[in-house]
């Protein structure tokens, strides 16, 4: 190839390059898992504490919008603030099993011989994560959390955040929807939980064991998608335990007076 050609070929390539790392309406993101267990006692069969974190962490491709985006996720999830997703997951692991061990061994020393007792002691705390793309410009960050810590049962919750994907900053409802929505967003949750439980009344929803002790409400855990925002409410938020989670999808189309501009279809 002529050698002029082959630098405007290359220039042109590296532009188009460019262009795509560029694109504000995408988020790059790289995966980062934490795995963590110590045991409590020094029995054959001694309980153990297991952390096991898979986290999504923006690249530094993004620049300051992926710094944002992962102080959020760090600070939401890890309750932490560290200069890279590695570092927090590593010293939540820490903390976490240390704390387990400190906390724990006094109590399992009192119940060692009781072996029925013995899967109380049996900690885990499991999070795993991915991204999609969301709405007008956003990327939407899915966290399962599963956890144990003694009790009858562990507690299993999806948490969401959604970012506006060419500045990184957390998106709340306030963003989405125009001022004084909530009241109006509210009957339409009321009317979307009545359908997809099939229970025409509120009385009808409190024999089936929801709202017994709660009105519903607009959920700042919610997923942005393309024509539809779904509200997620995990276990004892608007149901007890048995009944799980519960996702209610509304459409856009259904909500359009209480959109701003921005979110518009």
């Amino acid at each position: 190839m002529d050698k002029k050609y082959f630098i405007l070929f290359l220039s042109f390539f590296l532009l188009l390059a460019g262009c795509k790392g560029s694109d504000e309406n995408e988020v790059e993101f790289q995966t980062v898992v934490t795995d963590k267990s110590v045991v409590l006692s020094n029995e054959t069969l001694s309980p153990t504490c297991t952390v096991h974190l898979q986290l999504e962490e923006a690249t530094e491709a993004n620049g300051h919008r992926g710094e944002l985006i992962n102080a959020t996720v760090m600070k939401r999830l890890l309750d932490r603030e560290e200069a890279t997703m590695k570092l927090a997951a590593d010293a939540f692991a820490e903390d976490y099993t240390s704390t387990y061990k400190t906390t724990m061994l006094p109590l399992y020393n009192q119940d060692r011989a009781d072996t029925t007792k013995r899967a109380w002691y049996q900690y885990h705390y499991i999070i795993d994560s991915s991204t999609q793309k969301g709405s007008k410009g956003t990327v939407v960050y899915l966290a399962t959390v599963d956890y144990y810590e003694g009790g009858a049962h562990g507690i299993n919750q999806l948490l969401t955040l959604n970012f506006e994907a060419k500045t990184g900053r957390l998106l709340t409802l306030s963003d989405i929807f125009v001022p004084g929505y909530e009241q109006s967003l509210k009957n339409v949750l009321f009317k979307a939980l009545k359908a997809k439980t099939a229970c025409g009344t509120l009385t009808a929803l409190h024999e089936k064991g929801y709202l017994n002790s709660m009105d519903i409400f607009p959920s700042e855990n919610f997923i942005l998608g393309e024509e539809t925002i779904t509200f997620v409410y995990n276990p004892y938020e608007i149901a007890p335990y048995a009944l799980g989670s519960t996702e209610l999808i509304i459409p856009f189309s259904d909500i359009e007076k209480l959109l701003k501009n921005s979110f518009l279809h």
